[in-house]
């Protein structure tokens, strides 16, 4: 005889997360294999350290876990998944906040850096920008979501985050310089 959790895999999301809302934890699980490799990566993004992200992607399920019973419409988890994953990564970074500053160092670091070194990838140069504009660029471009979507979660206004996009955008592009040359010259 086949339960109900056997199903889930090939079961719509909506219907997961309505069980998933019961305290179903065979549903929670579906949940937790489905998202899980995006949580990570999202957050792998935002502080480029696999461990730590690791540790975060955790807290966000621990967090779903917990606060899913007050999801009101199942088809809006993707979203309050972010909203969750989010707010996790704004708790980190505000009890790392002693490091508050540190992107006037990479300023100075960006201009040591030998722009021949071909060993800064892209997330090597994510970490190099401040947390809250890594945040809205890895939103916006990682995640897909527009700057009014962006202001609106994170709960900054819509110009900061447009800001924050085109200053990481064009810091990035200045890091990344060095492949870009290499590529043309090759």
């Amino acid at each position: 005889m086949h339960k109900a959790q056997d199903y889930y895999p090939n079961c719509p999301e909506a219907l997961i997360v309505s069980f998933a809302r019961t305290g179903d934890r065979s549903a929670f699980t579906e949940l937790v294999r489905r998202w899980q490799s995006s949580i990570r990566n999202l957050m792998r993004r935002c502080c480029s350290d696999t461990t730590l992200a690791d540790d975060l992607a955790q807290q966000v399920f621990l967090q779903v876990w917990l606060k899913i019973h007050t999801l009101k419409q199942a088809n809006a988890f993707d979203a309050w998944l972010k909203r969750l994953a989010v707010s996790v990564w704004l708790q980190h970074v505000r009890k790392k906040d002693a490091l508050r500053g540190a992107d006037e160092l990479a300023e100075v670091e960006l201009a040591q850096h030998d722009p021949t070194s071909m060993g800064m990838d892209l997330d090597q140069a994510l970490e190099t920008l401040a947390d809250p504009v890594r945040l809205c660029v890895v939103l916006s471009y990682h995640e897909g979501m527009s700057h009014t979507e962006i202001a609106k979660l994170i709960e900054l206004p819509l110009g900061t985050v447009k800001s924050h996009i085109n200053r990481g955008t064009q810091r990035l592009q200045q890091i990344l310089a060095a492949y870009r040359d290499n590529a043309e010259e090759s």
